[in-house]
């Protein structure tokens, strides 16, 4: 069983937490990854894109010149995909890219990331990241007292109202909870910064 570094509000060391090797022992596997995280991706997209195909698109629907006669092709529409302006063959249209992964696969896939970031020395835990007030120059000292750098994730037990306001006008700061974790969070983040009631509430969970 592995064990993390324990750190108090003010940056101390405060002794360490036990990782269970359920969730933060395991062999990384790479294919399931990738395809949680292509998964998590695409659900993100707002699938909103469209483009007018000739029947949507406004215009008169007279013949533009007669049939024979002209030395020129056949046309019935001004409205037609060569013409300037006319509508698109097969252009975009309103769609979800949502991938459904078994329950399974996204599990294994968050036990690995959280793996590889212990492994790697990317992964710290805080006695208590609460915050008397929803302040960010508050956040701003507390994460320049840990020794972490670049893009850091903060893992609670529970929703906190007060920490998740104090990041929000952080780029490089984001909050989750133990149950809301998903692998594009684990790995996006440089530092993974563990709220030691945390430990026990992943395991719990994703365990």
């Amino acid at each position: 069983m592995a064990t993390l570094r324990v750190f108090d509000k003010a940056g101390k060391e405060a002794g360490t937490v036990d990782l269970p090797d359920s969730v933060f022992g395991v062999k990384p596997h790479r294919a399931v990854l990738h395809e949680v995280l292509v998964a998590q991706l695409a659900g993100r997209r707002a699938g909103t894109h469209s483009a007018r195909t000739r029947g949507e698109v406004a215009g008169s629907t007279r013949k533009i010149y007669r049939q024979k006669g002209t030395g020129r092709a056949r046309h019935g529409s001004r409205k037609a995909p060569i013409f300037r302006g006319g509508g698109i063959t097969f252009g975009p249209r309103p769609r979800s890219y949502a991938q459904d992964i078994p329950k399974k696969t996204r599990r294994l896939a968050l036990r690995s990331a959280l793996s590889a970031k212990a492994a790697a020395g990317q992964m710290v835990a805080v006695q208590s990241a609460a915050l008397d007030v929803p302040k960010t120059r508050e956040l701003v000292a507390l994460v320049n007292r840990l020794p972490v750098a670049g893009v850091t994730l903060f893992v609670t037990p529970q929703a906190d109202a007060v920490l998740m306001r104090a990041a929000a006008n952080l780029s490089y700061v984001r909050v989750r909870t133990a149950r809301g974790l998903t692998v594009y969070d684990v790995l996006s983040a440089d530092y993974v910064v563990l709220v030691t009631d945390a430990v026990p509430a992943i395991a719990e969970v994703w365990g």
